[in-house]
């Protein structure tokens, strides 16, 4: 498949037993409480819908995809994993979804039965999932409220991650508000998360290719020329 479109290189630097959650604040990884590592290549699964939910995985490097599927093919993208996420957690006896990874990756997973008997893994635990919550309302508000534009828009936003927050200050040369970024899902991926078609994704591209928006320079790259017009496509404004 073409890598024309993808969420950004999404991870932030791993640094040995620390990482960096969607809070910004670091804090020790699974690896500090005996958890195991595997090393992934893009397009790996790390386990599939219906596996046995008897592990908890943390993302130590890459990006990673959580996805379901429905009963005629279609596949929902639920959410997009960075370093110090954390997933795999269950609902019952097997997993409500599949984890692929999206990027070369490195996942640490610790069984469940020592996430039971540790007080300070549940602790880690829940500063992860309430950073994660809030990813996840964002996205539902995206699924559920935001026309097309404002979708793509949104997810372009996201490969920018210092800028269209509720703190963002403008950007620091008004006459060069532009942005190169690395880019790692497919237009398919891309149309999969934000509930959308492969052809709705693209005409949206192309549209903001033909205003001057964005030049995409390769498959794997794409220049946001100005940012902030890109962002007040979002609706946040």
């Amino acid at each position: 498949m073409a890598y024309l479109d993808r969420a950004p290189d999404m991870d932030v630097s791993y640094r040995g037993q620390l990482s960096v959650h969607r809070t910004g604040e670091a804090s020790a990884t699974l690896c500090s409480f005996g958890a195991k590592s595997v090393q992934f290549r893009p397009h790996e699964v790390v386990y599939f819908e219906g596996d046995p939910a008897d592990r908890i995985f943390e993302v130590a490097r890459g990006t990673i995809m959580l996805f379901k599927l429905l009963p005629d093919g279609r596949r929902q993208v639920v959410e997009i994993l960075r370093t110090g996420d954390i997933f795999g957690i269950p609902n019952g006896s097997e997993q409500d979804c599949t984890a692929e990874t999206l990027t070369d990756a490195k996942v640490n997973s610790l069984d469940l039965n020592q996430v039971e008997a540790s007080a300070a893994v549940q602790r880690q635990l829940t500063k992860c999932l309430i950073a994660q919550m809030r990813s996840l309302h964002e996205h539902a508000v995206l699924l559920g409220r935001k026309s097309a534009t404002e979708r793509v828009a949104s997810f372009l936003m996201h490969l920018v991650p210092e800028r269209g927050t509720n703190s963002c200050v403008g950007p620091v040369d008004e006459a060069n508000d532009s942005r190169q970024v690395k880019l790692h899902m497919t237009r398919q991926e891309i149309a999969d998360y934000l509930g959308l078609t492969i052809e709705t994704v693209s005409r949206v591209i192309s549209d903001m290719k033909r205003r001057g928006l964005i030049n995409v320079e390769r498959n794997d790259e794409i220049r946001l020329n100005k940012v902030c017009a890109v962002c007040q496509l979002t609706g946040r404004h």
